[in-house]
């Protein structure tokens, strides 16, 4: 029988692989200038962690979760996000306790949604993202989309657009929600089944809706600036202030909402503009959330965070062709010629990885053409040849595979004169 993986998922292959590491550790480096710190939580978590944190109403938990009940009847969710894992062990550690706040957490995992699949998007996914937790001060809502837009950058996009909105203190999402109904309400019948559910439940979700986003009600719907007050306006005022002086270019959208019903106040996407990306552009998204924390049985404190696709972030790499300076080279290749050179060969690759060296040897006892034709393949810098004659006087032929350039050297020295070499030295 013949096994696939199962549909929504991917196997990512050496050659694919080094990608995703060079994404990940742009990511770290940029969390590392940040101040961001890495948190890993379990893949899976109690489902009512999700139910009170995402949100009842919420497509995640009424038709994507992968949820489960355990050997003891308990049930298990794979986490569909990162948010609730990382507030969750923040309280549970009592994070809010620690001596400077606020806590700025980072993660990268996969997570679980059962959706249809499609490009760029999967059932088993990895998300990067970012909380920061302890402050309602709108200069860290800034500073965590300049976070963002400085990890896409780094990678090379230029082809990007943030558009950002306010959703407001709970009094002033409270008066957008009424007047959300009133708008509604006369021809709830004309959009979709979820959306006449969401008109109860949470019709700021009405909005989001991917059937009717077209739909005129929608385009025409109240904005929330409008009923944003005083706190919230001077609130949204200063993050935008912010941004500005980090350099951060945006676009106000007053239609944004982000589809948790934890968030409040700032939210944002960052989306791609690159020709030919597809239909759906969103690349991260995220925003602020009161109320989360204490949920969790935590303090009343506030967070802010976000989460970016790393499969749509190399999907926005390849729709603008952004080289990325991956080293697919190694530094030397070992080849040998009889079987005493064979044997030592293997000490001598060993020396070389231990010297810090990306070092190679033939395990298929090919001829010597064969060999160097392998170490082309895996683009060696150089190539040490070890005969029988070489062995007898403890040498071997060291050959610079860009200039041609052959020098017989001493085994021993064999790391040192690459290392000089590769240094320029």
């Amino acid at each position: 029988m013949a096994f696939q993986v199962p549909r929504g998922t991917q196997d990512i292959l050496p050659g694919q692989s080094e990608r995703w590491q060079f994404i990940e550790n742009i990511a770290r480096e940029v969390c590392s200038a940040y101040q961001y710190k890495e948190i890993r939580t379990p893949i899976f978590e109690h489902t009512e962690l999700f139910l009170r944190s995402v949100g009842e109403s919420t497509d995640i938990v009424q038709k994507e979760m992968y949820s489960f009940e355990d050997r003891k009847g308990r049930s298990i969710t794979l986490r569909p996000e990162g948010t609730a894992s990382a507030v969750r062990s923040f309280v549970e550690n009592k994070m809010h306790a620690a001596a400077q706040q606020p806590v700025k957490l980072y993660y990268i995992g996969p997570m679980f949604r059962y959706e249809r699949p499609q490009a760029g998007r999967y059932r088993q996914f990895v998300q990067f993202g970012i909380e920061a937790i302890g402050s309602d001060d709108p200069a860290i809502d800034a500073e965590v989309i300049s976070l963002a837009m400085s990890v896409y950058q780094k990678a090379g996009l230029k082809n990007l657009k943030l558009v950002v909105n306010s959703l407001g203190d709970q009094d002033s999402r409270s008066a957008h929600k009424e007047a959300l109904v009133q708008h509604f309400q006369p021809r709830i019948g004309e959009f979709c089944s979820d959306c006449q559910k969401r008109l109860a439940q949470n019709p700021l979700r009405i909005l989001d809706c991917k059937k009717d986003r077209e739909h005129e009600l929608v385009q025409s719907a109240p904005s929330i600036l409008e009923f944003l007050n005083e706190e919230s306006a001077a609130y949204f005022e200063k993050v935008k202030y912010y941004l500005t002086e980090l350099d951060v270019e945006y676009t106000v959208d007053k239609n944004l909402v982000r589809g948790l019903d934890y968030y409040n106040h700032t939210a944002f996407e960052i989306m791609s503009n690159a020709e030919g990306f597809g239909a759906i552009t969103t690349l991260a998204g995220g925003g602020r959330y009161s109320g989360l924390v204490k949920e969790m049985g935590g303090p009343e404190i506030p967070g802010i965070g976000f989460a970016m696709s790393l499969e749509r972030f190399l999907a926005a790499i390849d729709a603008e062709q952004a080289e990325l300076p991956i080293q697919s080279s190694i530094d030397c290749y070992v080849a040998y010629m009889g079987d005493s050179a064979k044997d030592r060969s293997v000490s001598i690759l060993n020396n070389l990885r231990k010297a810090g060296l990306s070092a190679e040897r033939d395990y298929e006892n090919k001829k010597l053409k064969g060999q160097f034709k392998a170490a082309d393949r895996l683009q060696a810098r150089f190539v040490a040849v070890l005969g029988e004659d070489e062995l007898e006087r403890e040498a071997i032929t060291l050959k610079d595979m860009e200039s041609g350039e052959q020098q017989e050297v001493s085994i021993t020295e064999l790391a040192t004169v690459i290392l000089s070499r590769i240094n320029g030295q």
